[in-house]
């Protein structure tokens, strides 16, 4: 299988030759042949089964941080053996559940058989909300058991009602609320450090961070600008989460606290910069075009907006984002994964100027645009 499917060794300036070539088993053959050919058939087949297999890698990842078993090899290489007692999993089972591991890259697999975390598997570890995202995923994998009803929009998606204060004013359960916070806030980290990287703030003075939830990325940013003034706004049952979060991050001092929904209320005056940090992608353009009208109405003249979040790739489709987030926002059906471009003609036709798109480090985490109110 790794030898035969086959692309990209003609010149591109013959796209139809290339497709021909690609989809005839004779060439495939023949470039399995070849030594200069060999690797990039090897590669590219690679590539297919990949794709091919993808479900079965996310759900073995899923397995192994379920069962705790990357957290248990923090503490040294162990034997299958002890990790199956550990797991309460068959240890034949849990053989192969380490040989896969070991074949996606997050285990090492020592010559006295036993296992030990690689450096990609204690990185999965570290990276703030990684793990809580995995464990969220079910919820996903059963909204898409049948992807063709899926895309066809014959099925009723769990993931819609999974977060139902995205829909409208309030949370029905305060303990909802509290998870969608808890989730969004341990990523938040990666995705403030990104957005800092991307936008300078030092000349701003007061800073309001719509739909902000328990403060964490308001958090970062205090950090980062010691004199700037800060405010959240969000819905009363999340802004109930933040003091907590603020308190914790000693800065609970500077940061005004503002109750509201952005669908129905005018948003507090006084910031020059309003962030909206991963939150455009959650709503549908009827609910962004208001959101980013009042947005504009509480901002004065040069103020600006900055909108951060996971993007689409528009034009050059971006494997990350116009895969997992477009997919996980069509399941939310509450809004959708967009391009820079695409936010763009929404600021663009809610009254901004001088808007900028700025490409993330890590597309995954976050990109960002700018833009200012003539």
């Amino acid at each position: 299988m790794t030898d035969q499917p086959f692309a990209g060794v003609v010149p591109p300036a013959r796209p139809g030759l290339i497709l021909r070539l690609a989809g005839s088993r004779r060439f495939q053959a023949f470039a399995a042949r070849v030594p200069g050919l060999r690797r990039i058939a090897r590669a590219e087949g690679a590539a297919l089964f990949d794709l091919v297999a993808g479900f079965v890698q996310s759900q073995a990842l899923l397995a192994l941080v379920e069962l705790r078993v990357l957290h248990r090899l923090q503490e040294g290489a162990l034997p299958v053996a002890a990790l199956a007692a550990f797991a309460q999993v068959p240890p034949e089972r849990m053989q192969i559940l380490l040989q896969a591991g070991a074949a996606m890259g997050l285990l090492n697999r020592r010559r006295d058989g036993r296992f030990a975390l690689a450096p990609r598997g204690a990185a999965l570890l570290a990276v703030p909300g990684l793990v809580a995202m995995i464990r969220h995923h079910p919820v996903l994998y059963r909204d898409l058991a049948d992807p063709v009803a899926f895309f066809r929009g014959q099925t009723d998606p769990e993931l819609a009602r999974f977060w139902p204060y995205v829909f409208g004013a309030g949370a029905t359960d305060p303990a909802v609320t509290a998870e969608y916070s808890a989730l969004m806030a341990d990523s938040q980290s990666l995705v403030a450090e990104d957005v800092l990287r991307l936008v300078d703030l030092s000349d701003a003075r007061h800073l309001l961070d719509v739909g902000g939830g328990s403060g964490a990325f308001l958090a970062a940013v205090a950090a980062a600008y010691p004199a700037l003034a800060l405010g959240l706004f969000d819905l009363p049952d999340v802004v109930k989460t933040a003091p907590q979060r603020l308190a914790a991050a000693g800065i609970s001092g500077r940061v005004a606290l503002h109750s509201g929904s952005f669908r129905t209320d005018a948003l507090p005056q006084g910031a020059d910069v309003i962030s909206l940090i991963r939150v455009l992608y959650d709503h549908a353009d009827a609910t962004v075009a208001g959101l980013l009208a009042r947005v504009h109405a509480a901002l004065p003249q040069g103020g600006r907006v900055l909108v951060a979040e996971p993007m689409s790739g528009g034009a050059r489709p971006d494997r990350a984002t116009d895969t997992y987030f477009a997919l996980y926002t069509l399941a939310m059906q509450t809004g959708r994964t967009r391009s820079g471009a695409e936010i763009a003609g929404l600021l663009a036709a809610a009254g901004f100027t001088g808007i900028r798109v700025l490409p993330g480090y890590r597309p995954f985490v976050t990109s960002a645009v700018v833009a200012t109110r003539a």
